[in-house]
């Protein structure tokens, strides 16, 4: 309780909590704040400016004539989804590798931190983007592109903290007596090393969503007749010029999202600082 306190307290942590709560929100009662079916087309409707509120398109329609708040709504659940699986399955298999080289050491530690060099030598887009054209488009190839990219990051941070804690003093304590090294990674050292992870996991949440957006930009993520803010701004790049509100309002969620998974990462990051005075 004391944590969620100071979470609270902490500006850029609570305003973060807020926006992804508002996203959370919206991705669960979709169908009921949807105005309009997002799929629907309607060629006599094509490039409505915004009528705000009290209008039948609150943010105008795109090239099909479909509605862009009801549209961007919906698109919510894929950004949600790919962020938190992709960093989820990312988030898991960093810690159990960084685990396993910061607390073997030697040669093991050696080749899977060389492999995880290898990995953040590619730029993250196109490292992306090389994946998803091996395995092929889609949502899920999507999110395990997305996930073998922000591996490497969350490895890293697992090591740096297995090495930090393996050798204190309760950790040599739990060897003495006898403990497994499974127990003693997992019950000793990871659950000492939680926070920093949490912080990278959440920050990480925010480049999910770039990565996802990007995928589905060049056609090479979520595939129609799936609903994706990516997709939504590739159709409308054509008509940036006499119907900016498609791309203005599209783009204005995707970085609101990310503002919002970054200053949430900033804020946890404040509050786990054991160097910062309460």
């Amino acid at each position: 309780m004391g944590t969620v306190s100071k979470i609270l307290k902490n500006r850029q942590a609570l305003i973060g909590l807020i926006i992804i709560s508002i996203l959370i929100l919206t991705a669960i009662f979709a169908h009921l704040i949807m105005p309009h079916n997002p799929r629907e087309t309607s060629l006599f409707q094509r490039y409505q400016s915004p009528e705000g509120f009290g209008g039948t398109f609150f943010l105008g329609t795109d090239n099909l004539g479909r509605d862009v708040f009801s549209r961007i709504i919906i698109g919510t659940r894929i950004t949600l989804q790919v962020g938190l699986i992709a960093v989820g399955l990312s988030l898991f298999a960093g810690v159990i590798l960084g685990a396993i080289a910061g607390y073997v050491g030697g040669t093991v530690d050696e080749f899977i931190m060389r492999i995880m060099d290898m990995i953040l030598s590619f730029p993250s887009i196109l490292l992306a983007i090389l994946i998803v054209a091996i395995i092929g488009p889609g949502f899920v190839n999507a999110m395990f592109a997305i996930a073998i990219v922000r591996t490497p990051q969350m490895a890293r941070v697992t090591r740096a903290q297995v090495l930090s804690l393996k050798e204190e003093d309760f950790v040599m304590a739990a060897r003495a007596l006898g403990a497994k090294h499974p127990r003693i990674i997992f019950l000793h050292i990871l659950k000492n090393a939680f926070a920093p992870m949490l912080v990278v996991a959440t920050m990480g949440m925010g480049t999910a969503v770039i990565l996802e957006a990007s995928l589905s930009f060049l056609g090479l993520g979520t595939q129609p007749p799936a609903v994706s803010w990516g997709r939504m701004l590739s159709t409308a790049r054509e008509s940036i010029r006499f119907a900016p509100h498609v791309t203005l309002f599209t783009g204005g969620v995707i970085f609101l999202t990310v503002l919002g998974f970054n200053l949430l990462g900033d804020g946890l990051r404040d509050v786990f600082d054991p160097r910062l005075k309460d």
